[in-house]
């Protein structure tokens, strides 16, 4: 597949596909389980439906700019599949997360632990419904956690070019769920510098968004140290780029679009880099405001009146004006890179869809 032969909305079709594919096989094998078993597949798959793909596109292209254009088809197949199991991993770590942060909704329905308990309620079962929703929560995020790994294994490429892939995968792993162990615990201590911030965006989200995608693809295709050195010089700065446009949708997104409340991550306590510039750079009474009112149950006025005082502070400039330094560091990295031709441009055109977006 050429650079001009490069169809997202067919990539994500033939990603829903083989993960569609592989929830049957599932279905097929919990169906002995009964009614539950298949309430939480029903879960798993509306939790796999949608979504931009981005880190199974990094893990194609990451493959593709190790072995250029030249896929045959049984190898393609086997690829997708592996870059669906990536897709897999985010869905587990969307549902443990909606359940840390006590979210409402993803993508404009109920996340998984809202859903669970308002099924427990509406049927007066016995207990109390919101640990139940916990629990299903939990679980079905621990099954499609043990799902990536299953499916990256079982994708049908060479065995040796797995275990590598596989190893960058447990350190992928490692690294989300340490990074989301720092983020909840930044939020209980109620502070966090600058630099902490962009250790938790860093490890929580921005490898395991862009980076070690590119890595797992790459790993598949045999890719060199110095070619994984290379994708790393583009990935990660451009990974911190994207949680950086994430944590200012979390607080200026539209709900129409994000699918999430207004100033939803202002609810949630979250001590972002945007949060922390702008305890650093507001006036103290402002500052004192902002920091009482994170976690706190918020109306719409006093979200705008948040949303002002950090603008006015220049955090939301800041922001912007580091996500493109960011973005030029990863673009030139690419440009200089010994890689695919035709993999570059096309990384150079995901780089902008991650970075500029309002979803």
């Amino acid at each position: 597949m050429s650079d001009e032969a490069w169809d997202q909305a067919g990539f994500r079709t033939r990603i829903q596909d083989a993960l569609d594919h592989f929830l049957d096989e599932q279905a097929t094998r919990l169906a002995p389980l009964g009614d539950d078993a298949s309430r939480l597949l029903s879960e798993a798959r509306a939790s796999v439906s949608g979504g931009k793909r981005f880190r199974a596109a990094f893990c194609y292209w990451g493959f593709r700019a190790v072995v250029g254009p030249e896929v045959d088809e049984p190898d393609e197949t086997a690829l997708l599949r592996a870059c669906a199991a990536l897709e897999l991993l985010h869905a587990s770590a969307l549902a443990h997360d909606d359940y840390m942060d006590a979210s409402d909704t993803r993508r404009g329905r109920p996340a998984t632990h809202r859903g669970f308990a308002a099924e427990h309620r509406r049927d007066g079962w016995r207990g109390d419904p919101e640990r139940y929703g916990a629990a299903a929560a939990i679980l079905l995020g621990d099954l499609l956690l043990s799902w990536t790994d299953e499916l990256l294994r079982r994708c049908g490429l060479p065995l040796a070019r797995v275990a590598a892939a596989l190893e960058l995968l447990d350190r992928c792993r490692s690294e989300v769920i340490t990074g989301q162990f720092l983020d909840v615990s930044v939020q209980a201590r109620g502070s966090a510098d600058v630099d902490a911030a962009m250790t938790v965006l860093r490890y929580k989200s921005a490898k395991y968004s862009i980076e070690r995608p590119l890595h797992i693809g790459a790993a598949l295709a045999g890719a060199s140290e110095d070619q994984l050195r290379q994708l790393s010089a583009f990935g990660l700065p451009l990974g911190e780029a994207f949680q950086l446009r994430d944590d200012l949708l979390g607080v200026f997104g539209d709900p129409s679009t994000t699918g999430k409340p207004a100033g939803d991550d202002l609810v949630e306590g979250k001590r972002t880099v945007l949060v922390a510039l702008t305890l650093d750079a507001a006036g103290a009474e402002d500052a004192a405001r902002v920091d009482a009112a994170l976690g706190s149950d918020l109306s719409a006025d006093e979200v705008a009146e948040l949303r002002r005082i950090i603008d006015e502070s220049g955090a939301r400039e800041q922001v912007e004006a580091v996500i493109g330094e960011l973005s030029t560091t990863a673009t030139d990295s690419l440009t200089r890179a010994d890689l695919d031709p035709a993999a570059r441009a096309v990384l150079l055109k995901l780089a902008t869809a991650v970075t500029v977006r309002a979803v």
